[in-house]
């Protein structure tokens, strides 16, 4: 249940047309009045002999108790209240009891007997409106401080008493919702989303990397957004206002936002926190931006920082943490605008969901994230990548770490109470999930395919290492569909001169895999991680510094090798 405090207006009357009224898109059925102050209001909408001025008359009558200095400007209190899609649909007198709850708890009508005087108007199934004057009946002001949280903290008890679905509570940090008006400014548009929303995806992604401020408006431009910046009497900055060029009012001017009424973090003071903490000297010139490098190069070198990043949420202090999850938004925004279309929708919705995980009040300290801020720099100016060959495997590799990521993030936040956080990091490991099996489909499809080719001495070679490395897990990888691909991935590691026993142990005790679809996938991108493997191989190198024919088969291998025979002829 959403309770929201609109804006206070100075016209009771209008707001009573638009209460009883068809509303913009006809939606407003059977309007009528379900509670109010006295519960003798009358009720234009059912009652014909009464009208909206006959309402409003009733409703304003303490202004009429004041002199003409003492009237405020905006009398008018607004709160709308809506259920969740899921919920069942309720009767006029619920409503006409959560109207009354409500106005208690935000000190409209505390039940003193001398209360504002309101009325509760349902004109859709989901949701009410209450309208107040804000003179109570004896003259004074209401004590309304603070309405908006109030009105949260009853709508969790209504919620939790009625059975209705139970909404996660904020902290304060989420960014403004967009309005009625801007929903259905979009909906006539043909939008997706409204101007509000995408404006706050183009600002992010033109945050995501940047090390100057220089840098970071020369990406709004380039974006295609109108920016105006505002200077302070010393020349420097004060701050800046973005706007779509198609997005026009009434009058045919744009419609400019500021960044900090797109998201707290988006605000010009707040971004400079994160340049400040740039490393100068590895920030890109704008006027000589960096050598362009593969796309693959820099998907392999995000893996690495992500990792990085894992186990500082694992181990570090909240300042250090709470910055790289802000980066990690940043990576994950830079990913849904540079990779392939089979994975960017869900790259897209994982980095929109996981924008309100990047916010919370533990202070972000930024010279902790240096490194991955950088990865996201260098995948702007890699460039997109290709959906297939090593490009598209890389972004399987970096996707599959930023799961784990998202994971830990989560983990972090329910940790500390952050319950909106932990909720939009879990969605957004969902989506990471999605985009994963897009993105890994070839790779895995042709490292799968070059396992089952491999001799069977060297399948029973690597099945045996997994179990003697990793019994508790090698039940389980052995019954996968991906145990092939891993099975070829320890044979390349071998042959790069690796020692696959030594890299598997840290694959496996580096961090918990219950969580994953398949442990045999990842294990297959933390073993080409850590030995530097091309993601995406057709061949088994002619180059390797040992062949297969030098595998130590002739190991003594014991009641293992035995297990490995049974396990096989129990899956035939």
């Amino acid at each position: 249940m959403i309770p929201r405090i609109h804006q206070q207006g100075s016209n009771t009357l209008g707001l009573l047309h638009y209460l009883y009224g068809r509303g913009t898109h006809e939606e407003h059925i059977d309007p009528h009045l379900v509670a109010s102050f006295d519960t003798m209001a009358p009720d234009p909408g059912r009652d014909l002999s009464v009208t909206k001025k006959d309402l409003q008359h009733l409703l304003d009558q303490p202004l009429s108790l004041l002199g003409s200095g003492q009237r405020p400007d905006k009398h008018v209190w607004h709160c709308s209240v809506r259920a969740a899609p899921d919920d069942p649909i309720l009767s006029d007198e619920q409503w006409a009891e959560i109207a009354r709850r409500m106005v208690a708890a935000t000190g409209i009508d505390p039940g003193d007997g001398a209360g504002c005087r309101w009325a509760a108007v349902r004109h859709a199934t989901d949701h009410i409106h209450i309208i107040a004057t804000l003179i109570r009946e004896d003259g004074r002001r209401p004590d309304h401080h603070r309405s908006g949280k109030r009105a949260q903290a009853e709508a969790r008890l209504i919620e939790a008493e009625y059975g209705l679905h139970r909404v996660t509570p904020g902290d304060g940090t989420a960014a403004k919702r967009p309005t009625s008006a801007e929903r259905h400014k979009a909906e006539r548009q043909g939008r997706e989303r409204t101007v509000r929303e995408e404006l706050r995806e183009t600002v992010r992604r033109a945050v995501a990397g940047a090390a100057t401020e220089a840098e970071f408006f020369d990406r709004l431009k380039a974006a295609g957004l109108l920016v105006r910046t505002s200077v302070l009497p010393s020349g420097d900055l004060r701050g800046y206002t973005v706007a779509m060029p198609g997005d026009r009012n009434k009058d045919g001017e744009p419609v400019f936002y500021a960044g900090s009424t797109l998201a707290p973090d988006l605000s010009l003071p707040r971004i400079r926190d994160r340049f400040d903490a740039t490393d100068v000297a590895a920030a890109p010139d704008s006027a000589h931006p960096p050598q362009r490098s593969a796309p693959s190069a820099a998907r392999r070198t995000a893996t690495h920082a992500a990792w990085a990043a894992l186990l500082v949420i694992d181990h570090g202090d909240d300042g250090a943490v709470a910055a790289q999850i802000t980066a990690t938004g940043e990576v994950l925004d830079v990913l849904a605008k540079t990779s392939a279309l089979h994975t960017r929708q869900q790259l897209r919705e994982a980095a929109w969901a996981f924008e309100r995980a990047s916010r919370s009040h533990t202070r972000a300290e930024f010279r902790h994230s240096q490194q991955l801020r950088r990865t996201a720099r260098d995948l702007v100016h890699s460039g997109p990548a290709l959906g297939r060959g090593e490009d598209s495997a890389t972004t399987a590799m970096v996707i599959d770490t930023l799961f784990f990521l998202a994971l830990a993030a989560a983990h972090w936040h329910a940790q500390r109470q952050h319950a909106q956080q932990a909720a939009a990091a879990r969605q957004a490991a969902t989506h990471l999930q999605a985009a994963y099996a897009a993105a890994s489909e070839e790779s895995m499809a042709r490292l799968r395919a070059q396992g089952l080719r491999l001799a069977q001495p060297v399948r029973n070679w690597s099945a045996t290492l997994l179990c003697t490395t990793a019994p508790q897990i090698a039940e389980r990888v052995l019954g996968e569909p991906g145990w092939p691909a891993l099975a070829v991935t320890i044979t390349h590691a071998y042959q790069a001169g690796h020692d696959p026993r030594a890299l598997l142990h840290k694959a496996v005790a580096q961090r918990e895999l219950h969580t994953a679809e398949s442990a045999s996938d990842v294990l297959v991108w933390r073993l080409r991680r850590m030995a530097d493997l091309p993601a995406n191989v057709t061949v088994i190198s002619p180059h390797s510094t040992r062949a297969t024919d030098s595998l130590p088969y002739a190991a003594p291998l014991g009641p293992v090798s035995i297990a490995v025979d049974q396990h096989r002829r129990h899956r035939r």
